[in-house]
């Protein structure tokens, strides 16, 4: 039996929190990956919802994106994520609460408390978006972890003293350059470019040279097959398969590497100079520690070939590349539920 304390219910909240399930969520502009804890990463899927006219939902995540270019006109798929941030709130809590519920079940007793990651920087009003849409999806309490300090906590930086640790975090989105000293941010900068932009360069390239219309999910693949941030002297190539602009019929092209490359090179450009600008305006002491220990890379978009040479190149600080860097902004936020008592004062 527990003890009540003066309001008679302290006992009773420790008790249903043991039993609540603690979810950490990292809400992308290209993906939605959980975390729950004692069970790591339980799901990663895209962050599409299609509705019907009437705005009913009708599928989300890998269901909805399977429809992206191939729906009726009476259907509508949407990204409700847009540079990290929401920009559709009502579909963005449709999809947080199909998410929450087939993790906990649609009569569970015990809402879940929940960890959310947000671009460092972002303003109040966006932040009360992320934590209502939350807390309307079926949570009993939402935290917001800022990305820079969730990916470097999932890629096990050491983050707690009083050193200096540089994060580079390319999302669908947007790409986060952040120094984190005491389990704070010193100094960020965020830029909206991210994988996703990417790929839209590279459609636009593929379109405008080639008269090829292709869709977003083929200019995915043409990166993540034979993309790379610098020239190889083994190219890699692949066809292309898309709609030719004039005729109107399906066409193939082959396309090498070092033409995506060349087609790229903007958009890595204002990741690189982000990551200068902030090398720059960093106190000393910190600049010592990451030369010292080099520059860390999570999310998807770190995973291009060659992006961390690179940086490197330019820098002259290694960069490296986090073991799992897909995972790390969700394994963070759920870390950091699960020491909620230290974390606390550097959470929104």
């Amino acid at each position: 039996m527990w003890r009540k304390d003066a309001a008679g219910t302290r006992g009773r909240h420790n008790w249903r929190d043991k039993l609540a399930k603690q979810i950490g969520i990292d809400l992308g502009t290209a993906n939605v990956l959980v975390y729950v804890r004692g069970r790591g990463i339980v799901l990663n899927e895209p962050s599409v919802v299609a509705v019907t006219d009437d705005n009913k939902i009708v599928a989300v995540g890998d269901e909805a994106r399977q429809m992206l270019g191939k729906a009726p006109a009476s259907i509508t798929v949407v990204r409700p994520m847009r540079d990290g941030v929401i920009a559709d709130y009502v579909r963005t809590e449709g999809m947080l609460r199909y998410f929450i519920r087939r993790l906990v079940g649609t009569f569970s007793m015990f809402k879940p408390e929940v960890m959310i990651s947000i671009p460092a920087g972002i303003t109040s009003v966006e932040k009360r978006a992320v934590h209502d849409a939350a807390i309307q999806a079926g949570a009993r309490r939402a935290f917001l972890i800022e990305e820079p300090i969730a990916a470097a906590i999932g890629a096990n930086v050491p983050i707690a003293g009083p050193t200096g640790n540089m994060i580079v975090d390319i999302g669908g989105g947007t790409a986060e350059v952040a120094v984190i000293s005491l389990n704070d941010i010193v100094l960020h900068r965020t830029v909206r470019i991210g994988g996703t932009k990417i790929d839209e360069v590279i459609a636009n390239h593929i379109r405008r040279k080639y008269g090829l219309m292709i869709g977003d999910a083929t200019a995915e693949e043409v990166k993540i097959q034979i993309g790379s941030a610098l020239p190889l002297e083994q190219e890699l190539t692949m066809d292309v398969r898309g709609r030719d602009q004039v005729t109107g019929l399906p066409k193939s092209i082959p396309i090498s590497t070092n033409e995506i490359v060349e087609a790229i090179a903007d958009p890595l450009a204002t990741i690189v100079d982000a990551v200068r600008a902030v090398l720059e305006e960093t106190p000393p002491e910190l600049a010592s520690d990451i030369m010292d220990r080099g520059m860390v890379m999570t999310g998807g978009g770190s995973l291009l070939r060659n992006f961390d040479q690179l940086l490197t190149r330019v820098t002259e600080i290694p960069a490296h590349v986090a073991e799992f860097p897909l995972y790390c902004v969700a394994v963070g936020t759920g870390k950091a539920l699960e020491n909620y008592h230290i974390m606390k004062r550097h959470l929104s």
